[in-house]
């Protein structure tokens, strides 16, 4: 499994294929540059984090379609301390506003891809083949009691118990958390 990879072409519902179906990566620099100008990096890096790491934005992939969308006239370019700035024009502000569900369904795949994005984080390391362990012997239950619903519902069961358990352990975390900075910050000497 590529966490960093959407499904299918556009990005269908699956961790692995293209992030962008034909002309999507446009859509969402021109919402980008909607938004808020920026220059070739500063755009990249905010796409990036649109998808919270789950996808790796490429210079290959960005720069020239920033250069389409300036040779199409839906954005200006203005010098800023050496670099391009990027803004929008009335015609790109036009295409986004008439392609407004398109970009909402792009924005709802990078907060689902995003999720993916928490794979790569070392300390995830210690959990992930226990949980495709998991996965994989749920799958099995199903599989082999060829979709009985009682099968399925206790195999659902079991599941949704782990996932509340796992929201438990993560509400318990946050509140050590806090409670650890807390103390922390109490017990600086003060200047």
């Amino acid at each position: 499994m590529n966490p960093r990879r959407a499904g299918g072409p556009g990005g269908g519902a699956g961790p692995t294929g293209r992030f962008f179906g034909p002309g999507e990566l446009r859509l969402a620099l021109l919402c980008l540059i909607d938004e808020q100008p920026g220059h070739g990096y500063e755009l990249m890096s905010r796409l990036e984090d649109r998808f919270a790491g789950a996808y790796k934005a490429s210079a290959g992939a960005i720069y020239p379609t920033l250069q389409q969308v300036d040779d199409e006239g839906l954005v200006r370019i203005e010098p800023d301390g050496g670099r391009k700035v990027f803004h929008i024009t009335p015609e790109g502000r036009a295409e986004v506003r008439g392609r407004a569900r398109e970009a909402d369904r792009i924005w709802a795949r990078a907060t689902q891809r995003g999720e993916w994005g928490m794979l790569r984080d070392p300390h995830a390391a210690e959990i992930v083949t226990p949980a495709l362990r998991l996965f994989k012997a749920a799958v099995s239950c199903i599989v082999r009691a060829h979709g009985d619903p009682v099968v399925v519902e206790r195999v659902r069961e079991v599941l949704d118990n782990a996932r509340r358990e796992m929201k438990e352990i993560k509400a318990e975390t946050r509140t050590l958390h806090r409670a650890r900075r807390h103390h922390h910050r109490r017990g600086r000497p003060h200047d």
